[in-house]
């Protein structure tokens, strides 16, 4: 097959176009198809669709898809009309979308390629510079968010996550249920969430039932209390985080016991910490069995273990005055444990509980959020990081959007 024929069966060109000429470089392994319309063939304005007197033309270039290992360029003399209502407008061409210098074959190509590999092993791999794999990313981020359609979420997650040392971070906001990024804004503040509440408008904020969040980020409770309606019964502070803190608690209730016991030759807690983190749930019945006996041994790292396992069973409850009086319960009994770190988690718990009941029966979790975290490192990963929020933040609505990224050119 031909080049002119293969580039005019793959670009499938309408009646009204025929290839004028191909001219090939093979020094610089290139070609360019120049590409005409049919005389007679009519030309429209591109905001009307009336059929106009032309006025001049421009010439302009668009990659396309290699051809037998050539680079493959489509050139095109495109004319302007004068359209009566809209003045002098530029024409369109079925083949690229509005003033992009690729075909849409060639496009979505890219994008393909982006979905699997970084953007430097794009540009490799496509002859393209860095610079152009990144922008038609970031131009098809662009395109897809305008294309989508705001629902309105049930269940709303914020989180975090640095792009770059020296506690640089972009705020991430998601759906909990369809796991899509909605919205990722620079920094971790108030204005940073407040943007995309901004964004979300009245109606569709008014369908929101939860959001979940850190107990450590005031300014998102803040940001959620100015715009949500109702926000005190729909914050929920989620169980990730509060079971952290109370693992950790117990893990300096047992680095001090260790150490007591260690002084007088007593090396029992010695590589015992993840015994203690892990949840009783996850141990193998030998596991069980053998914990059990170490809980013997030592009274209170084994008394903090019980409470934090203690308070993993209190996000069952479904009537928020049973949870309330459950976690109230628990309270008391960890504030006058005597023990030091336990207390100040149950103070923490205490002064946050309002959230806590909420996410228990709102049945909300950030655990969304925290496994699009993950995937986010993936891409840093991937890309051995970002020097720049906005490619970072494109990068993350690339891949995690949701997004329909693929250029659709005009037909007339």
């Amino acid at each position: 097959m031909e080049m002119r024929e293969w580039v005019e069966r793959l670009m499938g060109l309408g009646p009204e176009w025929r290839i004028d000429r191909v001219d090939e470089d093979s020094e610089r392994q290139e070609a360019r198809v120049a590409l005409a319309r049919r005389a007679g063939s009519p030309l429209r304005c591109p905001e009307c669709g009336r059929t106009c007197p032309g006025y001049d033309v421009r010439r302009r270039e668009w990659r396309g898809l290699d051809a037998w290992g050539y680079k493959t360029f489509v050139v095109y003399d495109v004319p302007r009309v004068e359209c009566p209502e809209h003045g002098v407008t530029t024409t369109r061409v079925p083949w690229a979308e509005g003033r992009s210098r690729y075909t849409a074959a060639f496009e979505s190509l890219v994008i393909d390629w982006l979905r699997e590999a970084s953007v430097l092993a794009v540009s490799r791999r496509l002859r393209l510079s860095w610079t152009a794999v990144a922008g038609i990313m970031e131009r098809a981020v662009r395109r897809g968010l305008a294309r989508r359609e705001m629902q309105a979420p049930r269940r709303l997650s914020v989180d975090e996550t640095s792009f770059k040392r020296g506690h640089k971070y972009v705020t991430v906001v998601s759906d909990a249920e369809t796991k899509d990024v909605l919205h990722v804004a620079p920094g971790r503040s108030r204005e940073a969430l407040e943007a995309f509440y901004r964004e979300m408008g009245e109606r569709r904020l008014a369908a929101v039932e939860s959001v979940s969040m850190d107990m450590w980020r005031p300014y998102y409770v803040a940001a959620t209390e100015a715009w949500v309606a109702d926000a005190r019964s729909k914050t929920a502070f989620d169980r990730f985080h509060v079971a952290k803190h109370l693992g950790d608690a117990v893990d300096k209730v047992r680095r001090a016991e260790h150490k007591e016991l260690k002084a007088r030759g007593n090396a029992v807690l010695a590589g015992t910490r993840y015994q203690w983190l892990r949840g009783a749930g996850k141990k193998t019945h030998a596991e069980k069995l053998a914990f059990a006996e170490l809980r013997k041994s030592v009274e209170r790292t084994s008394q903090a273990w019980a409470l934090k396992e203690a308070a993993s069973k209190l996000w069952r409850y479904r009537s928020r005055g049973w949870a309330h009086s459950a976690w109230l319960r628990w309270l008391q009994w960890a504030s006058a444990s005597g023990l030091e770190p336990v207390e100040k988690a149950a103070a923490m718990v205490r002064t946050h509980l309002w959230g806590i009941v909420n996410a228990v029966v709102l049945d909300a979790t950030n655990g969304p959020a925290e496994g699009v975290n993950s995937r986010i490192q993936a891409i840093k990963a991937r890309c051995r990081g970002f020097r720049n929020q906005d490619r970072f933040a494109a990068a993350i609505l690339f891949h995690l959007g949701g997004l329909d990224l693929c250029p659709r050119p005009a037909q007339h």
